[in-house]
């Protein structure tokens, strides 16, 4: 079909074209079928990761179900693969494929750092083999890896929608309805702000801050602390503990080493 819009061709719609029209309207008109999995039968799984994100498919038999250094990154690939289809994976062979040559050799790797110890204690539960797999030919998991996804959410009150569409429920009727309540809570900025304004420390920079010893810090126009640009959090551990957390065991961080996390939280909090 496609020699048909070349220059200077000759319209001729031969056997060939209408085969090729007849599958590209077949294409277009009918979803594809999802292969259910055979438990009996070994698993594929191909990784990749970039900066952006962690790729993986799960494959059998052909079918596939619809951020460290380089090495730590395409291993968190694959411990992400085992643990979200660990169901399927768990007691049955699985063949892991990766564009990172090195990762062949993670099970006889002599020298570990704490983070690939922790996840070998992990791939040690399954019966599996890591497969060199050139990027070329792992297109899929390649492209998922680039993906970007945004991890923050706007929530919106909908109030009068919500009663509008409750008001036109017919309550006579025997149908179970349940109501649920979304609770929004603050995220670490907001949270720091707040403590701010309760913290004994903070009151006693507020109080001084035109001192030479404390000319580094300064406010802005809605009475925040800041220090050099980076955001003052006052002496609650608690506070503190959730700022840690975010930044080390969050499902975005993946598990940075101190060096790096210090470094990353040092450009935002003081």
């Amino acid at each position: 079909m496609t020699s048909l819009t070349k220059k200077n061709a000759k319209y001729l719609w031969d056997p060939k074209c209408e085969e090729a029209f007849t599958s590209l309207k077949k294409s277009l008109t009918s979803a594809p079928l999802l292969a259910q999995p055979d438990v009996t039968k070994p698993f594929d799984v191909y990784c990749d990761a970039s900066v952006n994100g962690l790729g993986c498919v799960l494959m059998q038999e052909g079918k596939h179900e619809a951020n460290y250094g380089t090495h730590d990154l395409e291993l968190a690939a694959v411990v992400h693969a085992l643990k979200i289809w660990r169901h399927y994976l768990l007691g049955n062979t699985c063949h892991i494929y990766t564009d990172h040559k090195s990762l062949k050799y993670i099970l006889t790797q002599p020298k570990l750092n704490m983070r690939q110890r922790r996840w070998l204690e992990l791939i040690k539960d399954y019966d599996l083999e890591i497969h060199y797999h050139p990027r070329k030919a792992n297109v899929v998991a390649d492209a998922l890896s680039h993906r970007a996804h945004c991890n923050v959410i706007e929530v919106r009150p909908t109030a009068k929608v919500i009663c509008f569409e409750i008001d036109a429920i017919d309550m006579a009727t025997e149908q179970l309805i349940e109501l649920y309540n979304l609770i929004i809570e603050p995220n670490l900025k907001e949270q720091i702000i707040a403590a701010q304004k309760q913290d004994k420390g903070i009151a006693y920079i507020r109080e001084g801050i035109d001192d030479e010893k404390r000319a580094c810090f300064t406010l802005d126009d809605q009475g925040v602390r800041w220090f050099k640009g980076r955001l003052v959090v006052p002496k609650d551990m608690e506070l503190r503990k959730k700022i840690l957390n975010e930044a080390h065991t969050s499902m975005f961080t993946m598990h940075p080493g101190s060096n790096k996390m210090y470094q990353d939280l040092k450009q935002k909090f003081w």
